[in-house]
């Protein structure tokens, strides 16, 4: 697979034996929204369950947390990214479609949706540690 650049895909890598991953890296993502007042909480409490974990799964390649404030709630979109559905079965069971929480999410979140969502990875940054600039 080609980037828009013609060059290889930035997020295929070399087996040891020179050939490439035939499985595209996979996003999985899932949201969820607490009250504006709870929302730096809930990140720090995300950083030191969710993000931690994910981290530690052999096969996660990186985590996007995103959050959005308005109208008096925060909306977090968490992305994480996978080098396959084996890596993200690690992470969250044989039903890779079914959401992972934590103990205190309840305390923090307005609706604990029951699902994921995923997909291919077709492109990425060159340069994911640009993002931290």
């Amino acid at each position: 697979m080609l980037n828009k650049n013609g060059g290889e895909h930035p997020l295929r890598e070399k087996k040891e034996d020179g050939s490439r991953k035939e499985e595209a890296m996979i996003a999985r993502i899932w949201q969820g929204t607490t009250p504006e007042e709870k929302s730096d909480a809930y990140f720090a409490y995300i950083m030191e369950t969710g993000y931690k974990m994910y981290r530690s799964v052999e096969g996660n390649c990186g985590v996007y947390l995103l959050r959005r404030v308005r109208e008096g709630k925060a909306q977090f979109l968490l992305i994480s990214i996978w080098d396959s559905y084996d890596a993200i079965k690690k992470f969250a069971g044989p039903d890779i479609e079914k959401a992972v929480y934590f103990p205190e999410d309840k305390d923090f979140l307005l609706d604990m949706e029951s699902h994921v969502l995923h997909y291919e990875v077709l492109t990425a940054p060159e340069d994911p540690s640009r993002l931290a600039e």
